[in-house]
Formats: C-alpha cells, sequence, structure tokens
C-alpha cells in the first residue's frame, strides 16, 4: 500500500523540484510541469494514489487553473456522482444570484385590526417568511416587541401561518426517522424545525422533557411528546399524534440521562405553542384560531429580520446545515419563478439554472442540501462552475477553510497550501470540492467525488448506528482527498 502523500512528503519534492518525466498518469491537458527529470523524491501518480485508498465504487476528480480555466488533470471529470454537501456550494451561488447578498428573511407579527387602550381588535398572525435561522430567542424579541407597542390582550385569534413555501413532511424519505438533519421543512420553522429531548434516572425510573432551548429561553413544549417503552429496540419510534409528534425511546438506550435533537413534523404548530408562551411570560394570554387559507394581510406590529444572506450561507457551508440549505435554495426558485414550488420542482429549476447559468453540464439536483443520494453532478462541471464564478468573490470568502493534516495525522495550521472547500459525506460517499493554493500563489479549483454504490446498497435503513466499516472508509476518502490535493500542489504550482 502507498504511503500517504503527507507535508513531509510534499515539501521534499518541493524542494527537490518535482520531476514531471517520473510521474504516473500524466493528465491529458496540462498547463504545468516543464517535463524534466530531476533526482529525489517525486509526486506519486494519481492512480497510485486511488488504487492505494481502496475505496472500491468510483473516484472521480477534476483540478483546474483559475487563471486560464483549463484542465490541469482529470480522472472521470464527466461522469455524474452523488455530490453530497457540496451541493450547498451551487445552492449558495443560486441564492446570491437570485436573492443578492444582502438579502433578509422577515418574520411578522400581523395585526388585522386596530390597538385600542391595549386591546388589538382583531388576529395576532405569526407570518413566517422562509427564514432558516429563526430561533426561540427571535421569537422572545417579537413576544417583547409586541408589549412595547402597548399591546396587552388580542380579542381576535392567534393564527400561525406557514405557507410562503410549502410543506415538506422531510427532505430525504429514506433517511431514519429520528435523525435532527432530516426535520421537516415550512415556511414558519425553529430552531431548525428541532425539539430538545433530555432525560434524566431517578429513583422512580425517568424523567423526560421536551423543549424549545435557545441561548436563553426553555420553553416546554407539547407539540412533540415522549414515551418511554421497555424494549432494546430500535432505540426510537415516531407516529403522527395529530395535534403532536408522538415519540417512544428504548429504555435499554437511555443509561442514566442524556440529551439529543429530534426532528419537529409539525413546525407551524411548534413555532406557535413557543410563541403563545412567550407572550403569555409578557402577560399577553393567546387563544389559537385556525391558519389562514392564504397569505395574510394587516399591519405589521413587529418584523424580525435575518442575518444578511451572506452570513447565513456562511454559517450553512460551515455546519452543513440541511434545512439551511432547502429553504434558502427553495426562497430562491419562488423569486425566480414567480411562486412557492415543492422542493423537488424546486431542485430541478436550480439544476436548470446550473446548466444554463453555471455551464455545469449533466447537473441533476433532487434537492437543495444534498442529503438526497440520487442527485448526480461531474468532477468537472462543479470545477468548472468554481473558476467561472472565481472573479466574483463571493463564494471562496464564505467556504470553510480545510485544515489539512501533517505526517501524523495531525490538524497541521502552518501547512503551505491553504484550502477552502466545502465537504460533503453520506455513507460511502465523500466528495470536497473547493479551491487551493499552493506556497507559490497558484491558485486552482478542484473537486473529487467518491461514491461506492454497492456498498450504500448493503446497508440496513433499520439499523441504529453507523454500517459497518463506513468510519473507514470515509476516513480513507479524506486522505485520499489531501493526497490529491498535495500532488496537484507539487505538480501544477511551479
Amino acid at each position: 500500500m502507498t504511503k500517504a502523500f503527507t507535508r513531509r512528503l510534499f515539501l521534499a519534492a518541493s524542494l527537490s523540484g518535482v520531476a514531471g518525466a517520473a510521474l504516473a498518469n500524466a493528465p491529458a491537458v496540462s498547463l504545468r510541469p516543464k517535463l524534466r527529470p530531476e533526482k529525489g523524491r517525486v509526486a506519486p501518480g494519481a492512480e497510485a494514489l486511488v488504487d492505494a485508498a481502496n475505496l472500491g465504487g468510483r473516484v472521480t476528480f477534476s483540478v483546474m487553473d483559475v487563471d486560464s480555466g483549463l484542465i490541469l488533470e482529470g480522472r472521470g471529470g464527466r461522469e455524474g456522482q452523488p455530490p453530497a454537501s457540496v451541493t450547498k456550494a451551487v445552492t449558495a451561488l443560486y441564492a446570491l444570484e437570485t436573492l443578492g447578498a444582502g438579502y433578509r428573511f422577515a418574520t411578522r407579527l400581523l395585526a388585522t385590526g386596530p390597538v385600542q387602550n391595549g386591546v388589538l381588535a382583531g388576529d395576532l398572525i405569526l407570518a413566517g417568511g422562509g427564514d432558516p435561522t429563526l430561533d426561540t430567542d427571535a421569537l422572545a424579541a417579537l413576544a417583547a416587541e409586541l408589549k412595547r407597542k402597548g399591546v396587552r390582550a388580542v380579542k381576535g385569534r392567534f393564527r400561525v401561518w406557514g405557507g410562503a413555501l410549502p410543506f415538506e413532511r422531510v427532505i430525504d424519505p429514506s433517511q431514519p426517522e429520528h435523525v435532527g438533519y432530516n426535520p421537516s421543512i415550512s415556511g414558519l420553522n425553529l430552531n431548525f424545525n428541532r425539539v430538545h429531548f433530555e432525560w434524566k434516572r431517578g429513583g422512580d425510573g425517568y424523567s423526560v422533557s421536551m423543549d424549545a432551548r435557545s441561548k436563553s429561553y426553555r420553553p416546554a413544549v407539547t407539540i412533540a411528546r415522549m414515551a418511554i417503552a421497555r424494549r432494546k429496540g430500535p432505540v426510537y419510534t415516531y407516529r403522527d399524534g395529530g395535534d403532536h409528534d408522538a415519540w417512544t425511546v428504548a429504555s435499554a438506550a437511555l443509561g442514566n440521562g442524556g440529551a439529543r435533537w429530534l426532528p419537529v413534523r409539525k413546525p407551524e404548530a411548534y413555532a406557535g405553542e413557543v410563541f403563545m408562551t412567550l407572550a403569555r411570560s409578557h402577560g399577553i394570554e393567546l387563544t389559537q384560531g385556525e391558519p389562514p387559507r392564504a397569505a395574510p394581510g394587516g399591519t405589521a406590529l413587529a418584523v424580525h429580520r435575518s442575518a444578511p444572506l451572506t452570513e447565513v450561507l456562511r454559517d450553512m457551508l460551515k455546519y452543513s446545515n440541511n434545512l439551511t440549505a432547502e429553504l434558502v435554495g427553495m426562497t430562491a426558485t419562488a423569486q425566480r419563478t414567480g411562486r412557492a414550488q415543492s422542493l423537488s420542482a424546486s431542485a430541478r429549476e436550480m439544476s436548470r439554472w446550473a446548466r444554463s447559468g453555471l455551464g455545469m453540464e449533466g447537473a441533476a439536483l433532487v434537492d437543495h442540501s444534498g442529503l438526497g443520494e440520487t442527485s448526480r453532478l461531474s468532477a468537472e462541471a462543479m470545477a468548472r462552475a468554481l473558476v467561472r464564478v472565481h472573479d466574483a468573490g463571493e463564494l471562496a470568502p464564505i467556504l470553510k477553510d480545510i485544515t489539512l493534516r501533517d505526517a501524523n495525522g495531525r490538524p497541521d495550521k502552518d501547512h503551505p497550501i491553504t484550502v477552502r472547500a466545502k465537504t460533503g459525506t453520506l455513507y460511502f460517499v465523500s466528495s470536497l470540492a473547493g479551491y487551493m493554493t499552493v506556497p507559490d500563489g497558484t491558485e486552482m479549483a478542484f473537486a473529487i467525488f467518491a461514491a461506492n454504490g454497492a456498498r450504500r446498497r448493503q446497508i440496513n435503513p433499520r439499523a441504529a448506528g453507523r454500517p459497518p466499516g463506513a468510519a473507514s472508509w470515509n476516513a480513507r476518502a479524506k486522505t485520499l482527498q489531501q493526497d490529491l490535493i498535495e500532488r496537484w500542489s507539487a505538480v501544477y504550482g511551479g
């Protein structure tokens, strides 16, 4: 098995002057290196690195010179692969072009009547605007603003509207029911549509709580309820309880105590219940009413606005939040087409835009987050898009800094190659795409996609935990990514 091409080897190869003639698997199109024999170590060939990773399935990549746009090296670059969360980089570009970097999502409290002597003579409506970052603290600020406006009581009903975007029960139906990264979608979303479940063992058994906690608040909720079941497995079960999410958890899995976030399947009711609790803390009692059937009108008593889109996208790319990606993408589609569309229809619209607007030939995305494994994108299309948008300077600054590792596998903050990129991970799928800058200042755009479909098909969707072999496969994929990056730096970096 070939040794990983670590920084130590990178430095040796760079100092000795990499020998192009000794390199295996020379690229079909190349700007560098000047072919000249040298003594000393050389960069391992790309095929040798792929073979050493032993990932099976398909490994494809493309690396391009940012200045000229020429392909420096590629392997199966035009083959469609599941891009996983690299999709979010495409979504970011789609949203930036459509909505603009300064776009802010708005969540409003609307009054359908006048406020007289502290009494709202009409309905109060909590109207969502697709904000992916709305949290309990933001709802608390809206409730406090309502009080500052002099409202002490509401004569009408309290209604909640999430129709700015279509409701989607899940992002990807193939995922386990209990995973927090696969919540429901609505035009009104709270705490990334997750509820906090906590349990503690006591003398009389377990006590459990479900709340909508944030930095400053922990309001209890009844919209999501948990029951402990005497069993070993499955760990969680879910059913629609009508007016609530009904969960059970296996007692054998609990231990002495712990906590986790669970997905919310009734996002509008969740946000509504939390707001009613927060309003009550200000002495404002609200009576629940039916949701509006159409986009509500009225006077805005209070408005919460998100951070500018650039900041929302930076966090989305850093933390790879799926809900944010879907809401941002669906909002952009609604802006482009003039109407809200389903997740799948919006993904098709974004795919059309990627093909026509970014030249991403063959792009076929089923969502905006990359959670769906049937999305397809080629490494060459991704690298070309990165070259195309480079000079605009909007994407690179919000990509994540990727810290490469030293010969011992430890993060190396002093590594001579800098990388800003988006990662993507599903079981037996690993991707990385972005920009790399080598010591002489040469900048390249690259995309690396690896997927083992046979291993994915063997996964038992009902089994708890990570599939056997997935962790080691992912580790080898990450090592291959760094090995290729270091190879390209040594060979094409001057």
